[in-house]
């Protein structure tokens, strides 16, 4: 039977943790397939995503001719999926700092919510191994965030999150200007507006022990400008 659930990955230079996260949803309970959006990585990581495509028919491959961005990544992966019967289309990161262990728990939130966040900060923070700036910068931001737009979310920039099918298809991808994580505001915002039931599981958020982190000044800018286009 196919799969119900596609894991949308966008990957720039992650080869070293593909792997072991190909190995990880294996071995989860529920049947999900993965779709790794490739950026063209110099490390070969699209190469290596075919190669595993060949022994696990449930990976996928989109590549893309260059680096382009968070938000289009997902954009382009959310257009694939539509175009098949996924009915529950994930946003998950490839360094492994999003546990695949928690997938199940976001399909059976999604038995009564049509997007679940994954949250940091609900119920005390969850986060492992990140600096104390980084932690501080990122519960500001998500203060910031509440505080703009009136969204009562305890983590609106997370990027763990679920889609019902039709929750998703109901936003004009064609209108989404984000590119960085203030992408993750701008979907959660038009479904908050448009009255879509929305829910936050607990997650546990380990900082990735390989490759580098992709944010940047620019990125923490263009959220905070963002947030405030979005009325």
């Amino acid at each position: 039977m196919p799969a119900s659930t596609v894991v949308i990955v966008p990957t720039y230079n992650e080869r070293e943790n593909l792997p072991r996260l190909v190995d990880a949803l294996s071995r989860i309970s529920s049947q999900v397939d993965l779709l790794v959006v490739d950026d063209s990585s110099p490390d070969g990581t699209g190469d290596l995503t075919l190669e595993l495509a060949r022994r696990f028919p449930w990976v996928h491959l989109l590549s893309r001719p260059a680096k382009s961005g968070l938000g289009s990544a997902y954009i382009a992966g959310f257009r694939w999926a539509l175009q098949r019967d996924y009915q529950y289309i994930m946003e998950m990161d490839g360094d492994l700092s999003h546990n695949p262990d928690d997938i199940p728990a976001f399909i059976k939130a999604a038995e009564n919510a049509d997007l679940v966040l994954g949250s940091r900060y609900a119920n005390g923070i969850r986060v492992i191994n990140w600096p104390l700036n980084r932690l501080i910068l990122s519960l500001a931001a998500a203060q910031y965030v509440k505080w703009i737009t009136g969204m009562p979310f305890h983590d609106p920039t997370g990027g763990f999150k679920l889609f019902r099918r039709n929750a998703l298809k109901s936003i004009d991808l064609d209108r989404i200007r984000s590119n960085g994580y203030s992408f993750q505001i701008e979907l959660t915002f038009i479904l908050w507006k448009k009255h879509f039931r929305i829910t936050e599981i607990p997650i546990i958020f380990t900082d990735r022990y390989q490759g580098s982190s992709k944010m940047s000044k620019a990125i923490v800018r263009e959220a905070l400008i963002r947030v405030w286009q979005l009325h």
